[in-house]
């Protein structure tokens, strides 16, 4: 029992490192001594935990996308906040913290989408696991704003949840080249203050 504990735990710490190198340097330029020499774990033990690099690396977007999911998910388990609340302060979270890290990384199944999502049948498939559920809950998020009167009925909860996504991954490779939030901010004002908002001209309409 201790040993399978102690194999999940290393486990956990090449991931942890993988997420970051992964998010520094990509997965072509990312090397497996790198990460097996910072967990001070023998090069021929990594085949111990993962078959192959590109294994570890759709690993490792799993392994990423689960912090997100879990603050979101805790944002709206918030009785004090509708679901359109929920994801506003989801995404100042995320602002502010992108800001203190000097905006460097960005995403990293934005990053690896690009690099890797139409070579590598497996981590494509990680990825679009990620998205998918990374795209429901924000959907659900939504949907809860509907109900709520928050947010606006004529357009599907899952379209806008797909265009925040969207939205999102543009602002943060424009962050990066830009050195500024403000690409960041300026998609959560006009979609999460504006657009996705319910509004008595709207309800009128409707």
């Amino acid at each position: 029992m201790l040993k399978l504990q102690s194999k999940q735990i290393k486990k956990e710490k090449l991931l942890d490192q993988g997420v970051t190198l992964l998010l520094e340097k990509g997965y072509h330029a990312t090397g497996l001594k790198q990460i097996l020499d910072t967990v001070k774990i023998p090069k021929g033990s990594f085949y111990t935990y993962f078959q192959s690099k590109e294994q570890f690396a759709a690993e490792a977007i799993s392994h990423y996308i689960e912090p997100f999911i879990h603050r979101l998910s805790a944002h709206l388990q918030n009785p004090e906040l509708d679901g359109l609340a929920a994801l506003k302060a989801y995404y100042s979270e995320l602002i502010a913290e992108v800001a203190q890290t000097g905006f460097k990384g960005g995403c990293l199944l934005g990053n690896l989408m690009g690099e890797i999502g139409d070579t590598s049948p497996l981590c494509r498939d990680a990825l679009l696991d990620a998205v998918g559920r990374y795209s429901d809950l924000q959907k659900t998020a939504l949907e809860r704003g509907q109900k709520q009167g928050s947010v606006r009925l004529d357009r599907s909860a899952k379209a806008m949840a797909d265009l925040m996504l969207n939205g999102w991954q543009g602002a943060l490779l424009r962050m990066k080249v830009e050195q500024s939030i403000e690409p960041l901010q300026a998609v959560c004002r006009d979609l999460l203050d504006d657009y996705f908002k319910a509004s008595i001209r709207r309800a009128e309409q409707a």
